[in-house]
């Protein structure tokens, strides 16, 4: 309703009260009107191409893992309901923490603000309009090696390819490789990725090993002893990064096993897996060693450990010890198609007549998405010795559960893609008592500094 309409209307009952409200009205018309005017009209050129360029383009680009490029608007505009509706729904850019939980400051978070997500909801509803040319930003410039999402690997080694058939029972196959190195290295980031898209299909997991050289005649048939464990892959991990000065020993001479999990999805294809480093200097030996291990797994025999009824949703909670302080840099949940969500709580030892808990992470779980949320350095968790980590996972196995494939069987833990698993990787670094209590009096001081900031600015308002 706009003033003159509003004035018009009652002003046979506003007379009586004298020229005092009519001069209010008259003084509120412009404001009324301005109030009307439509905003600003939402374009793909100014308002939502930056949105696309930060979060979605290093996926959603030409020879890349995305169905379909977003780079242009020509790329964008025959997509524009489906770009909508997935990110409204927080499906895409794929990120799954619960918002209202724990931490959330994350090195290379993807996920969209509210605004950014109403931006271009409004782009969608107003019919998707191009927009000026001028407005458009540059496009991004990858890199030369820029399909890594960690740069430029220093070292890639890729294992030998293998032919995954139309049908059959999944498969687990022990593929070896040479490390060319000459001499002792350590990582400091690190990213295992099927080389095409056809391998991404049939590659469920895969676990790569490093292999002392003089074990390589038995490492094909499932491992020895004396394998160091290196990097865990799953369907649409991330990169795992490394805190600053730390990382993990590449021994010169020694193999690397990649422990695989394939699956058959109607069509016979090859499947290839490289992993790629980067590497700190020659020479250099990192302050800090950086461990990743399964954490709550429920029971010490994992195949006794989940007991998931037909038709239901199902709680199992885990617990793993750190007998030393240390400083945890990344929460990844690991479930099946059952999973559901997923927490990360910290009980400390500070009390043991009434320990205190802390629920650090929760996150939501999607199959298709096995995501490793590294901490950003200033709020990765500090957590004294003695700490347990409480890893709580729930598992729906009803008919509610959309990729359920049979609602009706019993599920328990297992390799196979039909089966389920229920604990998380955490990577974390050990650290000194005197490094514990220095790095705490320092998050502590930080911390104070900043309640100190936002007290002061919020006076200045006032």
């Amino acid at each position: 309703m706009t003033a003159d309409l509003l004035t018009g209307r009652w002003s046979r009952f506003l007379r009586p009260l004298g020229g005092g409200v009519a001069a209010l009205l008259a003084l509120a018309a412009p404001a009324a009107a301005q109030a009307t005017q439509p905003a600003r009209q939402v374009t793909f050129t100014k308002d939502v191409a930056p949105i696309l360029q930060r979060s979605c383009v290093t996926c959603h680009r030409p020879g890349q893992s995305a169905p379909m490029s977003l780079m242009t608007y020509a790329d964008a505009r025959p997509w524009a309901r489906a770009i909508k509706t997935r990110v409204a729904a927080r499906e895409m850019p794929p990120w799954h923490i619960d918002r209202n939980v724990g931490i959330q400051k994350f090195k290379n978070d993807p996920s969209l603000s509210d605004d950014e997500i109403a931006t271009i909801v409004g782009w969608v509803d107003a019919g998707a309009p191009a927009g000026n040319p001028a407005d458009m930003p540059p496009p991004p410039q990858f890199a030369d090696g820029s399909e890594w999402a960690i740069g430029k690997p220093d070292l890639v080694v890729r294992f030998p390819a293998y032919k995954v058939p139309p049908s059959g029972p999944d498969l687990f196959p022990n593929l070896l490789a040479p490390l060319d190195l000459t001499e002792d290295r350590y990582i400091k980031a690190i990213q295992t990725r099927p080389v095409s898209a056809a391998s991404r299909r049939v590659v469920h997991h895969a676990i790569t090993t490093m292999v002392p050289g003089d074990d390589a005649q038995k490492a094909g048939d499932g491992g020895t002893e004396r394998d160091q464990f290196i990097v865990e892959y799953a369907s649409g991990k991330a990169p795992e990064l490394y805190p600053e000065d730390s990382g993990v020993l590449l021994k010169a001479g020694s193999q690397l096993r990649l422990g695989t999990h394939l699956h058959s999805v109607g069509e016979e294809i090859t499947a290839e897996v490289e992993v790629g480093f980067l590497l700190h200097p020659k020479g250099h030996v990192p302050k800090y060693i950086r461990y990743s291990t399964h954490h709550g797994d429920p029971t010490q025999d994992p195949l006794d450990s989940l007991d998931i009824p037909a038709g239901e949703t199902t709680r199992v909670d885990g617990y793993t010890l750190h007998t030393k302080p240390a400083r945890i840099i990344a929460f990844q949940p690991h479930m099946h198609i059952r999973g559901k969500y997923q927490c990360m709580e910290l009980i400390y030892p500070n009390n043991p007549s009434k320990m205190k808990r802390e629920m650090i992470s929760c996150a939501h779980w999607n199959y298709n998405w096995h995501l490793v949320y590294n901490y950003a350095d200033d709020a990765a968790p500090l957590v004294p010795a003695g700490t347990i980590v409480h890893i709580i996972s729930w598992h729906d196995n009803s008919a509610a559960n959309r990729n359920n494939p049979d609602p009706k069987n019993w599920v328990g833990y297992g390799d196979r893609t039909i089966d389920d698993m229920g604990f998380a990787w955490v990577g974390w670094v050990d650290l000194t008592e005197a490094e514990y209590e220095q790095e705490l009096a320092a998050r502590k001081a930080l911390q104070q500094k900043a309640k100190s900031t936002a007290t002061t600015e919020q006076q200045q308002q006032q």
